[in-house]
């Protein structure tokens, strides 16, 4: 596992997007199982309240910050993150990187027919990428053995090398941490609203505002009823928190 370093509540693997594709290509040729996590302002918020999910973040192998105002703090704490990778961004390259060494992926969640839908566009993009299968598990499966053991069985079926898990969170991340030795792929990535961008149904911010960090205006212009409290009352308690580890930056943890 990479080293990580630790910003605020939780460790970051210093990695570029190109050496987390290196990393994971490596992890497949080995059949090394390893789980990828994307952390930006509002998961981090949630590792305030959420013990479970601190507790997968803390195990995880690869841990990056899905955001640049991670980044600029990462700065402030004088131990500075290398970049931003973000999960929407991430993806799409490492399905390229997939296609150019013959191994397979499994799309999972989004509304019915998003991933099937998210598939074709990516076929269309590498048409030697291999899409072993897609599913859309219906709400509440976590709770239904039944339905968790379809989940987890159709993946093993499918031979997929790695997973994509777009359910998002902490709902990804529970799935993948109780249940990635069940299902057989190698890497397992945590990527939320990134099948729908996948699919063309919502579209990605444009590249300078996220070199900006206003990627989240531009998510908020797009929706803003639901997203109106996640970043104006729920991610804004991030200033408490950076004054709450202020210590971090003479060194301590």
């Amino acid at each position: 596992m990479e080293s990580k370093i630790r910003i605020l509540n939780a460790g970051y693997t210093n990695l570029t997007a190109q050496e987390l594709l290196d990393c994971l290509m490596e992890d497949v040729g080995k059949r090394q199982k390893s789980s990828v996590i994307f952390l930006n302002v509002d998961v981090v918020m949630k590792l305030e309240k959420d013990k479970e999910l601190a507790d997968i973040t803390e195990r995880a192998e690869y841990v990056l910050a899905d955001g640049m105002p991670l980044v600029w703090v990462s700065r402030l704490f004088h131990r500075p993150l290398k970049e931003k990778v973000s999960g929407s961004d991430f993806v799409p390259k490492l399905c390229s990187r997939a296609a150019k060494e013959g191994y397979s992926i499994f799309l999972a969640g989004g509304k019915e027919g998003v991933a099937r839908q998210a598939a074709q566009r990516l076929k269309e993009a590498e048409p030697k990428l291999k899409i072993a299968g897609v599913y859309c598990p219906p709400f509440g499966f976590e709770k239904n053995p039944t339905e968790l053991e379809k989940f987890n069985r159709t993946v093993e079926e499918s031979g997929a090398d790695i997973v994509i898990v777009c359910l998002g969170c902490p709902k990804q991340e529970k799935y993948i941490a109780k249940n990635r030795d069940s299902y057989g792929a190698a890497v397992s990535v945590c990527a939320g609203a990134t099948i729908d961008f996948l699919a063309g149904n919502v579209k990605r911010c444009p590249a300078w505002m996220s070199r900006c960090g206003l990627e989240w205006f531009y998510r908020f212009c797009q929706e803003p009823g639901r997203l109106f409290r996640r970043y104006f009352v729920d991610d804004v308690k991030i200033l408490g928190l950076i004054w709450r580890y202020r210590k971090q930056k003479q060194g301590g943890d």
